[in-house]
């Protein structure tokens, strides 16, 4: 037998007519940029996630960066973020001019070790990014008081957590900013690539909608008026006044989400709970098979609603088991082999192996195993035997 880690073409299989016949509606409309699609899937995930605004984008990559933009955060800046993540969340840090400072994690949750955070923050500081790993919430509540109390904006990678609840709601807007992929193999996932910020400040939403568009019409003009006002600087007198694309007035971005991909986006939505259920249902298995083994199962607080992005064990030959794994036909993987603060992008900063011990060994001892919603029972049953027979 043959298990795929992630495996996205038995989902567009099952829904196949209903995805395909979107996909030739919009084809068939002649608008492919923006429009109602576009919009729509804007408001409707917004109102998923309980927020006020919802900005598409490129990528989830562009969303941090866009978010951070909107924020004023740049060069000679700090933000506080995670090394276990995927290289998107520090990069973004960095292509804006600011610098990562990591901190570690929980043992349990893989998510920012609050206790880790005021000890990093220094006059520079002017942003805390945790992110939603695998699919489990950080501690929110704890990080917006830190915010509060030392006036910094708080950003959330939520690229792994559509639909992942934080006591008890779908609320990723416990921040200013929440930040979206939708990578195929995402638990909302286009087909395509695609991203989404969600906010409840009209101002931050409409700074990220004019940067996403060069910097152009009247929000672009509205929000490079707001960036010479937190200046506490002049704006440049006889500026050209117009609404087109054809007046920037800020070096933005060219990050839009097609029409296609919204209306693929759309059609998943209204099936994303069944996702996420069957998720967590693969989940229960493997928990209940698994919790007397070897192996540490994945951790599931009482504030949090685990969407379950990726199921991950934890076990001291993690290396030795991935191998006799795929003997089998079992597809796993390491997320992350090598933590960002030890990454080659990264030198520059002076990080060393030993400075975020947690992290260093969730990157030896972590392994991803099949968890997608279409698992089926025979797959499952037979991934579980095969991870009783290799520990």
């Amino acid at each position: 037998m043959e298990i795929q880690l992630m495996n996205v073409q038995r989902q567009h299989g099952t829904y196949a007519e209903e995805y395909e016949t979107a996909v030739l509606q919009v084809l068939r409309s002649g608008r492919y940029i923006g429009g109602a699609e576009v919009s729509a899937i804007e408001n409707e995930f917004a109102d998923y996630e309980g927020a006020k605004y919802g900005i598409s984008c490129g990528n989830g990559t562009d969303a941090i960066i866009l978010a951070l933009r909107a924020l004023g955060i740049g060069k000679g800046d700090e933000v506080i973020t995670v090394s276990w993540t995927f290289f998107a969340t520090a990069e973004s840090i960095a292509a804006v001019g600011a610098t990562p400072v990591f901190v570690d994690v929980c043992a349990d949750t893989y998510c920012m070790d609050v206790s880790k955070v005021e000890e990093a923050i220094t006059e520079k500081t002017k942003c805390i990014l945790p992110v939603h790993f695998y699919g489990h919430s950080a501690d929110m509540d704890s990080l917006r008081e830190i915010c509060k109390k030392h006036n910094l904006f708080l950003v959330a990678d939520c690229a792994q957590s559509a639909g992942t609840r934080y006591k008890g709601e779908r609320k990723n807007t416990l921040g200013d900013i929440s930040c979206f992929s939708f990578f195929p193999t995402k638990n909302l996932g286009c087909d395509g690539d695609g991203g989404m910020i969600l906010t409840d400040n009209e101002d931050i939403a409409r700074a990220c909608r004019a940067l996403k568009v060069h910097g152009s019409g009247r929000d672009g003009l509205w929000t490079l008026k707001r960036e010479y006002d937190l200046k506490g600087e002049e704006l440049p007198q006889n500026l050209p006044d117009g609404e087109s694309k054809y007046y920037n007035y800020l070096i933005g971005y060219n990050s839009r989400l097609d029409a296609i991909q919204a209306a693929i986006l759309r059609k998943k939505l209204t099936h994303l709970e069944e996702f996420i259920n069957n998720r967590r249902n693969n989940a229960a298995f493997y928990n209940a098979a698994l919790k007397n083994t070897s192996y540490v199962i994945p951790f599931e607080s009482e504030e949090c609603y685990h969407s379950y992005y990726i199921y991950a064990l934890k076990h001291h030959n993690a290396s030795d088991i991935m191998k006799r794994l795929q003997n089998k036909g079992v597809s796993c993987g390491t997320y992350y082999p090598v933590p960002l603060h030890l990454q080659g992008a990264f030198a520059d900063l002076g990080y060393k192996m030993g400075d975020l011990p947690v992290t260093e060994e969730l990157s030896r001892t972590t392994f991803a195993i099949p968890v997608f919603p279409e698992l089926r029972d025979e797959e499952r049953d037979y991934i579980i035997n095969a991870l009783l027979e290799s520990e």
